[in-house]
């Protein structure tokens, strides 16, 4: 048959993907070259893999069927080259992980230092995005798996924890507060108090943790994401409740942590990937190197 294994992966973006606009920038080729690679398999198969309007590009009742022989096609020929030391050096490809920007720094650079050294040819894309966006775009198949702490409840996505992490109040050296041993909610009552915006994954589960109190921080600003927050402590305008791994691992010139009380509050981040689809090879291996760090 007149098609190549670009052919069966340009099919497979087009299915995983929606359409021809989104798996063309995935796979960072024009729509009219993928397009060709799609036309050239459908003509070598002699069967429409897609059904196309001039609104939108749906699987064939055929595509449907064969969209899991070309991916174990595929998958099987990216673990047979992973089985060789010299072709796995040469392995090439992509692997989309979305991860929480406050978890980046703790999970993410000796893990894909790691990779890197060992499957040099393989492009590692990171979205450092916010939970509920990590959440859409594993679901939709437009990242091969996220590092995040919601999707425990999501019927369509499997969760796999690795740490519980503890929420901390974050402060400059020099703070009144510094000169405690640990903080209350109460004790944050009456400083500048920076906070997460409404929305965010972070605020939804303090807000939570605060339902039944009637006093809590006033906040004087909001931002979005908890590195923000953090960078506003450092710069002196005021404290925040922050997730502890979004703090400097080491010893830090002038920011510092004290553990929060009366709640405590914490989170569970893990690795989503959509159940039911089995990851690459490629993916296999980095979501097994990330697997590796569970406590």
């Amino acid at each position: 048959m007149n098609f190549d294994l670009a052919d069966l992966r340009g099919f497979l973006a087009v299915a995983d993907h929606g359409g021809f606009s989104a798996a063309a920038k995935a796979l960072h080729l024009s729509q009219s070259a993928l397009s060709r690679r799609v036309d050239k398999l459908e003509q070598a198969l002699g069967v429409h893999l897609f059904d196309r309007t001039t609104r939108r590009v749906e699987l064939s009742t055929v595509g449907r069927g064969f969209v899991p022989k070309a991916r174990n096609v595929l998958n099987e020929l990216d673990h047979a080259l992973i089985g060789f030391h010299d072709l796995s050096y040469r392995l090439s490809g992509e692997v989309t992980i979305a991860c929480v920007p406050s978890a980046v720094a703790y999970f993410l650079p000796d893990v894909i230092r790691q990779y890197h050294a060992k499957y040099p040819g393989i492009r590692i894309r990171v979205n450092d995005e916010s939970s509920s966006v990590i959440l859409t775009v594993v679901a939709r198949g437009e990242a091969d798996f996220g590092l995040t702490y919601i999707g425990t409840q999501d019927p369509e996505i499997v969760f796999q924890p690795l740490l519980e992490e503890a929420f901390v109040v974050a402060l400059r050296v020099g703070h009144p507060l510094a000169k405690r041993k640990s903080l209350t909610w109460d004790d944050l009552s009456n400083t500048d108090y920076i906070s997460l915006a409404q929305g965010s994954g972070n605020r939804f589960l303090i807000d939570q943790a605060l339902a039944q109190r009637d006093i809590r921080p006033r906040s004087f600003c909001e931002v979005k994401h908890v590195p923000a927050l953090v960078s506003l402590v450092e710069a002196g305008l005021g404290i925040g409740v922050v997730p502890k791994l979004a703090m400097p691992s080491n010893g830090h010139a002038t920011l510092i942590t004290r553990p929060l009380k009366d709640p405590s509050i914490s989170r569970t981040l893990g690795l989503i990937s959509r159940r039911g689809r089995a990851l690459s090879p490629v993916a296999q291996l980095l979501f097994d190197l990330l697997m590796g760090i569970r406590k």
